[in-house]
């Protein structure tokens, strides 16, 4: 950059600050003065049953993460999952249920971590859908959900 490129660049940009419409939003704002808020929505090592998490599988590693639409007045299919999961109900509510009887429900802004290898199914009793994001810890290649026959 030359001497004589300074000052054009200088002049160009006060043009620019003069265009309407133009503002400057200072950095130091009060916007960017807020702290952020964190809530923990759930620190275990046990499943929502009260079971304790198996280990990682070996293997690579591969996270899913679904938001799963469940309408209102319906049942899901007995299934298992083969890998850690957990998830945040985002509206509705969701009933879980294992084949041994075991019950949880779920409203909105509920955590749940999700039983692993545990025949269960879920349940929307109510008159809206439930709206559920679910991260899943699983491997390459492994299922993260098995249809039980």
């Amino acid at each position: 950059m030359t001497k004589k490129t300074i000052p054009v660049l200088a002049a160009l940009f006060v043009i620019f600050l003069l265009q309407p419409g133009c503002t400057m939003v200072p950095i130091s704002s009060e916007a960017n003065q807020a702290s952020p808020v964190v809530k923990q929505l759930v620190k275990t090592s046990q499943s929502w049953n009260g079971d304790f998490l198996p280990a990682y599988p070996q293997g690579k590693p591969e996270i899913t993460i679904l938001r799963i639409t469940i309408p209102a007045g319906t049942k899901l299919h007995t299934h298992s999952h083969p890998v850690i999961n957990a998830g945040v109900l985002l509206s509705g509510q969701l009933t879980v249920v294992t084949t041994d009887g075991k019950t949880l429900h779920l409203k909105a802004g509920d955590p749940i971590v999700e039983v692993v290898n545990t025949p269960h199914y879920g349940m929307n009793e109510g008159k809206v859908p439930a709206e559920i994001v679910v991260f899943y810890a699983g491997v390459v290649d492994t299922p993260i959900t098995v249809v039980e026959p």
